[in-house]
């Protein structure tokens, strides 16, 4: 963490037009037998929309990280953007090209396969993020949930650095700075994502499965 005491610290964000959503669908789908999962059906709709729905509910500004069908994507009415080098380099490239794109002074991302987070996990995670942290990452109770997360951009130049480097865990990453643990443990079924086409053919058969935030 050597100069980052010398950086300006942020407040908390306190409106929707201080975040930037973005969705995390650039992956290669090795699970998935190569598709790109976040066009994948699921209850009548992309899965990518849901993360867009929840991300819209929060955020003054929404885009889709993709790296494939780009086209299919903006036909979703969300601005696209790539990873900057497009090696599919994982979640921390897609990250840092939303940073770079974003106009705001913090960037919210979601992945595009955990379709049964809500908008109130999102609010939450918002809330949470301490004064003076540069970011909040959602835990379950169990584990650390990385690409689920509120992050100051002015971080962006220590991420470019980080993957530059040839780093690529998220973790690694974020505990390189002051973050929020935010809790849900009152909700841990809420994170469960969907990595092959056994999970989302389980997942779009239990319409009744919808685990959310208690108020």
């Amino acid at each position: 963490m050597k100069g980052f005491k010398d950086q300006q610290i942020l407040e908390t964000p306190s409106t929707r037009a201080d975040i930037t959503g973005v969705v995390l669908a650039g992956g290669r789908g090795r699970r998935m037998g190569g598709e790109d999962k976040g066009l994948l059906p699921f209850r009548g709709k992309p899965l990518v929309c849901h993360a867009l729905a929840i991300l819209n509910a929060v955020a003054g500004d929404v885009f889709i990280n993709a790296n494939r069908n780009l086209g299919a994507y903006a036909d979703l009415g969300h601005r696209v953007v790539p990873d900057l080098n497009g090696h599919f380099d994982g979640p921390l490239a897609g990250l840092l090209s939303a940073m770079r794109a974003a106009k705001t002074p913090y960037v919210l991302t979601v992945p595009c396969d955990a379709p049964l987070l809500d908008v109130r996990l999102l609010a939450r995670l918002v809330a949470g993020m301490a004064h003076r942290d540069a970011m909040a990452v959602a835990h379950d109770g169990e584990r650390l949930h990385p690409v689920i997360m509120l992050v100051e951009t002015r971080l962006a130049a220590d991420l470019e650095a980080y993957l530059a480097g040839g780093q690529r865990q998220v973790e690694a990453w974020i505990r390189r700075h002051p973050w929020t643990r935010v809790d849900f443990s009152d909700c841990p079924d809420s994170f469960v994502n969907i990595n092959t086409r056994d999970d989302l053919a389980s997942l779009d058969a239990s319409p009744g499965v919808r685990t959310v935030a208690k108020s």
